[in-house]
This record gives structure tokens, C-alpha cells and sequence, in this order.
């Protein structure tokens, strides 16, 4: 029989001494329970040597692997958990090839878009036990050439979030030869797998919902002039305000996909000889700040001008009143680029689909409300 298998379910002192992969334990001494030592100087030899196993099951039992038996892998856990051992990860990087890690590159950090996209990101990888290196560029295209340059030899895959049109050619370019996803980034062809929401699509059916609940007067906040997501919305409100004919009279605001253009905007229209009966914000975190800007200035909402936004953040629902808005999934959309990104890891040479187009869903709440038809 074989000793390898008998020993791997027992912790038998003489099966130990015999297994040919310890005779290196004899050489050091036994690391007593609650003796301090530093973490740099723990090494998986001593985690075997505690717990009376192999290097080979050391390994296993830590990289989670099936072929070890569930004592076996409680208790090398245990021990190594106690030793405060951590893998070192280039070397078993080298050995694995893999560096259990993938890489986010996103275009900005802040705001709840891009919180709720890697609370779902951040979910996946943490079911399926990979680690994270997430990097912002900014905005610039040039950092995004070095950030993804300098994960190469890093990561096993990259999400990527470039949404900037016209810099496609650029932007593939700059990827690393290894698995990648690309998220809202406006791709002609399907060269690469994109996770993206149907704006256009969107922002029409938006626009559709207030002309429909008797607001004539509608103004716009648009998005940064090189985002492709901000192009596509305006787009869709315009072709529908220009279907409505003479009925429908549309103002236009600049923005940046932040509360402060959003407040900005609001500021401009209270400045006009007369208020919007409506507001579409291209995003949510626009339509607060407007939403803000009318509050203070004591204009009643929806009463006297409608708010609506795009995305459905969660403080869409918590403000007063609660936002109308275009409701995308976003943790969902990362979840699903995220789930994509690893399936191409695990087989390469398989088929996959080229991507998703979410179609967002209209949310309608209290920032809204039917008004008779002037």
C-alpha cells in the first residue's frame, strides 16, 4: 500500500519519520505553541513539519486543491493560521504560473457608479478565492497605457473601463497579452468581449416617460463631451424631443457626472425667465445635485419641476423626494464581466460569448409625478 496516501489520513509519528519528503523535519526543531516568530522566517517546510505532512500537502491543502482530504486541509489551515504563515506570492507565481490576481482599471474612483461596479467585481473574485489589483487612470489616456503596463507579469486578467470615444484603436494598444474584458467601452468590432448598458436606449425611454406624464419643457444635463456613455444619452433625448415636434420645447446643460455640474446646472436654470417643467440628468449624481439646487432655492418638487437621472445608485432611493431614474444594475454589471473574465482565464481556447448589452429599466418615484397635458 501506499505510504503517501496512508499518511496524508494520519498523523502517525512513524508514518511521518518514514515519508521520504520529511527527513528535512528532523533538522529543526518544533515550533512550541505561542512562541513569537517573525512571519518572513516561516516557511511552508515548517507548516509541514507541525502538522506531520508533506511540502506536496502543504500546497494542496492551501491553493485548495480536491485531491486532499478534509481533516487534512482543517488542519494544515489550522497550523498555518497559528504560525501566521503567508505563501509567498512571486514564488508561487513561478511555479503555478498563475499570480491568483486580476487586475481593475478604472477611470476614476470615486462615486457610488464606480463603488457599486466593484462591490460586484469584488464579490466574484472573493467567491472564487482571486485577488484584486485595481488602479484608476483618471481620465488620461497616457496613464492608462502605464497602469496597464505595469500590471504585465501581475495579474492573469484585466477588467478594464474605458469609455472615452475615439480611443478604442488606442486602448488595444495598450492591453496585455493575457485574458481582458472591457466594460462600458464603445468597441466596433468584436475583438474583445464588452460589458456595457444600452444608453441610447435608455435616455429614449426616459425621455418617452416624461413627455408622456405631460412635461413639455425639458431640460438636459449632459455628461463629459468624450464619454461615450454621455453621447449616447444626449443622443437618445434628442431624437425623441425631436420626434415631439413643436410640443416639446428641450434645453441643454453641460455636466460632468458629478453632484457639483449636476448643482451647477440647477443654478443656470433657476437663472432663466423661466424653470423646465422637467430635468434629465445624464446620471443620478447630477440629478442630486440639481435636485439640491431647486430645494434651496425653494422650488417645489415634483410640483413645480420634475428630476429625473440615470443608473439608480443606492441614494437614489434615500433622497427626498426619491429620484426617478433609468435603473441599471451595476454591481450586476460587474458581476457578469467579472464571471466572464474568469471563465476565459480557466479555458482560453473555449468559445464565449462576445459580451452583454444591458437594457436599463425605468424606476419611477416621487421626483416625478402625471401632470395634465398643457
Amino acid at each position: 500500500m501506499d505510504r503517501r496516501c496512508l499518511f496524508e489520513t494520519s498523523s502517525s509519528n512513524k508514518l511521518f519519520t518514514q515519508h521520504p519528503e520529511n527527513v528535512y523535519s528532523r533538522a529543526r526543531p518544533r515550533i512550541a505553541e505561542g512562541t513569537t516568530v517573525a512571519k518572513s522566517a516561516i516557511t511552508i517546510k515548517d507548516v509541514a513539519r507541525e502538522a506531520n505532512v508533506s511540502v506536496a500537502t502543504v500546497s494542496r491543502a492551501l491553493n485548495g486543491h480536491d485531491n486532499v482530504a478534509e481533516p487534512v486541509r482543517k488542519l494544515v489551515r489550522d497550523v498555518a493560521k497559528r504560525l501566521r504563515y503567508t505563501p509567498h506570492a512571486a514564488a508561487r507565481s513561478l511555479s503555478s504560473r498563475s499570480t491568483q490576481t486580476l487586475g481593475v482599471v478604472l477611470p476614476d474612483l470615486y462615486g457610488e457608479f464606480f463603488s457599486e461596479l466593484m462591490r460586484g467585481i469584488d464579490g466574484v473574485a472573493t467567491a472564487h478565492r482571486w485577488h484584486l489589483l485595481v488602479s484608476s487612470y483618471h481620465g488620461d489616456a497616457q496613464q492608462r497605457g502605464a497602469v496597464l503596463q505595469a500590471m504585465r507579469g501581475r495579474v492573469d486578467g484585466v477588467l478594464v473601463l474605458s469609455p472615452y470615444a475615439g480611443d478604442t484603436e488606442a486602448l488595444v494598444e495598450d492591453l496585455p497579452d493575457i485574458p481582458c474584458v472591457l466594460i462600458n467601452t464603445p468597441l466596433a468590432d468584436a475583438a474583445l468581449p464588452v460589458f456595457s448598458v444600452d444608453d441610447h436606449a435608455g435616455a429614449m425611454a426616459m425621455t418617452r416617460h416624461l413627455l408622456a406624464s405631460g412635461y413639455r419643457r425639458i431640460a438636459f444635463i449632459g455628461g463629459p463631451e468624450r464619454n461615450h456613455d454621455a453621447q449616447q444619452r444626449l443622443r437618445g433625448f434628442r431624437e425623441v424631443m425631436a420626434a415631439a415636434g413643436a410640443q416639446a420645447t428641450a434645453i441643454e446643460l453641460p455636466g460632468a457626472f458629478d453632484e457639483a455640474s449636476g448643482h451647477q446646472a440647477g443654478l443656470a436654470l433657476l437663472a432663466l425667465p423661466g424653470l423646465p417643467d422637467a430635468v434629465f440628468a445624464a446620471n443620478d449624481m447630477m440629478a442630486l445635485g440639481c435636485l439640491y439646487a431647486l430645494q434651496q432655492a425653494g422650488v417645489r418638487v415634483p410640483a413645480q419641476v420634475a428630476v429625473a437621472g440615470f443608473d439608480d445608485i443606492p441614494l437614489a432611493r434615500f433622497v427626498h423626494p426619491s429620484l426617478t431614474t433609468m435603473q441599471v444594475s451595476i454591481a450586476g454589471l460587474g458581476e457578469q464581466a467579472m464571471t466572464h473574465l474568469l471563465q476565459l482565464i480557466q479555458d482560453p481556447q473555449a468559445t464565449h460569448a462576445a459580451g452583454l448589452m444591458l437594457v436599463p429599466s425605468l424606476v419611477v418615484r416621487g421626483s416625478t409625478a402625471q401632470r395634465d397635458p398643457v
